[in-house]
């Protein structure tokens, strides 16, 4: 058997494709995997993948009058043809896409060779591509319920699965993920995650929340801040007098996680369903330039009872200070807002969109 799996560039894309590429492999031991990337994306090159990898030249296209308008146009022409050899040479049984742009000529080209194809959305709601790409594809698989409405009269080849995330991301003992950190497991743990790159307008607000508060040897804090400010908020922290871990991206999440009692973060596919996997409550500010996408994944949290969202605009310390403040000496609040995740999680997504394909 031979799959065909395109992604984009992103995390959210990559690590749904890895870890669904690594559950095939366990259950299909001599299933051929060829992964398709764009050449610019997050994994390093010496990352050990699961599977053999072809890149393409695709970029996002820009949608103007510009020379780098007709580039990126120019870069997915070229895209059509490189997957077309890619074909040619693999041939496979079932194609696989993981929406965004770099999904578009491996589905079609699947379409056009009448190779069977199937899609994964990992947002609430999808992405311009998988709309597109719906029609072309026998199966639509979704990360949400809710996600099956977005697809008008197509709503037969949807197939609820889950969104697979890291196979590393797993529940260890509170004592041990804060040992990892040299922490303290009876103090109230926040965490705060504005994505990969980090988030400046989060960053700038939670440092001024701490100034705010009293007690604060309550307290104490794990901060992924990206790269651009982490000088900037180490020499902040050094002063604060408090327990901290400042990090500018941290690559093994699930430390973090299972310290953490609550969660400061945007609303990526990905971040979402990690913190739906660890039961975290959450306070979650959309990301404003992909808002309707991350503010329909942090609804449904929301609905739940499981998370506070906060619009990026109206996001300051004085109102991170009236929601954090009421959960730190109140065990009952976050537990039921850990309760009310219950329903949500999908552990086996991985292993059920496998065992679709």
């Amino acid at each position: 058997m031979k799959i065909l799996v395109a992604s984009g560039s992103s995390g959210g894309h990559i690590y749904p494709a890895l870890s669904f590429i690594e559950a095939l492999k366990a259950e299909k031991k001599d299933a051929e995997v060829l992964l398709v990337l764009p050449q610019k994306n997050i994994l390093k090159k010496e990352n050990s993948l699961p599977c053999a990898v072809k890149y393409i030249a695709i970029r996002p296209i820009k949608l103007n009058f510009s020379f780098a308008a007709l580039i990126s146009i120019w870069r997915l022409v070229k895209s059509f043809f490189q997957v077309t050899f890619i074909f040619a040479g693999f041939r496979p049984d079932v194609a696989v896409g993981f929406g965004s742009l770099a999904s578009l000529p491996v589905i079609l080209l699947a379409w056009f060779f009448r190779t069977t194809t199937l899609i994964h959305e990992q947002n609430v709601l999808p992405g311009k591509a998988n709309k597109f790409l719906a029609f072309f594809s026998d199966k639509i698989a979704v990360s949400f319920q809710e996600t099956t409405g977005y697809f008008k009269g197509k709503e037969k080849k949807v197939v609820f699965t889950g969104n697979p995330i890291r196979k590393s991301l797993i529940r260890i003992d509170r004592r041990n993920a804060c040992i990892h950190f040299g922490l303290k497991e009876d103090k109230f743990t926040i965490l705060v995650s504005g994505g990969s790159q980090g988030s400046s307008r989060i960053n700038e607000e939670f440092i001024k929340f701490i100034a705010l508060m009293p007690e604060k040897n309550k307290l104490q804090f794990i901060h992924l801040c990206g790269g651009k400010d982490y000088s900037r908020l180490q020499g902040i922290y050094a002063g604060l007098g408090i327990e901290y871990k400042l990090f500018d991206f941290l690559e093994d999440m699930g430390y973090a996680y299972n310290s953490a009692d609550l969660i400061i973060t945007r609303a990526g596919a990905t971040t979402i369903t990690e913190i739906i996997n660890f039961a975290l409550p959450a306070i979650i500010i959309p990301y404003p330039y992909a808002h309707q996408h991350q503010l329909s994944n942090a609804r449904v949290l929301e609905k739940a009872g499981s998370a506070v969202v906060i619009n990026d605009e109206e996001l300051s310390a004085g109102e991170l200070k009236q929601i954090i403040l009421p959960l730190i000496d109140n065990p009952a609040g976050i537990e039921h807002m850990r309760a009310s995740y219950r329903g949500l999680s999908t552990p086996d997504a991985a292993e059920r969109l496998a065992a679709c394909v």
